[in-house]
């Protein structure tokens, strides 16, 4: 099942979105203070391919201050909005009942999209 929802999910618009991701990670990787915040994307990214049976947990350094300060200035500088847009597609496709897994998935993007400091994907 987890193998047809991540099929479905590149298909109507997940590949779409991750590659997004990518290409605005690489475009922070360019410069050495965007490095950071480039890796986060590039791991959104990559949660966006595949999110059907992944996680997002806490990682050993969530409470450090500077994934803290990070998280911080990533809130600041856009993470708000990338937040608001997933929780925004997540009640959309949660209108329809064939819509929920989907909107679950956007709500789990939400949370990454927040804090993406001291968070690991499994």
């Amino acid at each position: 099942m987890k193998f047809l929802g991540n099929i479905l999910w590149l298909v109507l618009g997940g590949l779409i979105v991750s590659l997004y991701y990518f290409a605005v990670g690489l475009l922070f990787c360019l410069t050495i203070i965007g490095i950071p915040f480039g890796i986060q994307l590039i791991k959104m990214g990559l949660f966006a391919l595949w999110p059907f049976g992944s996680e997002v947990r806490s990682d050993n350094d969530s409470v450090s201050v500077l994934s803290i300060i990070m998280n911080v200035i990533w809130i600041i500088v856009g993470g708000f909005e990338i937040s608001l847009i997933h929780i925004t597609f997540g009640i959309l496709c949660c209108a329809t009942i064939v819509g929920i897994p989907f909107g679950v998935q956007h709500f789990k993007m939400a949370l990454l999209a927040f804090v993406p400091f001291g968070k690991e994907i499994r």
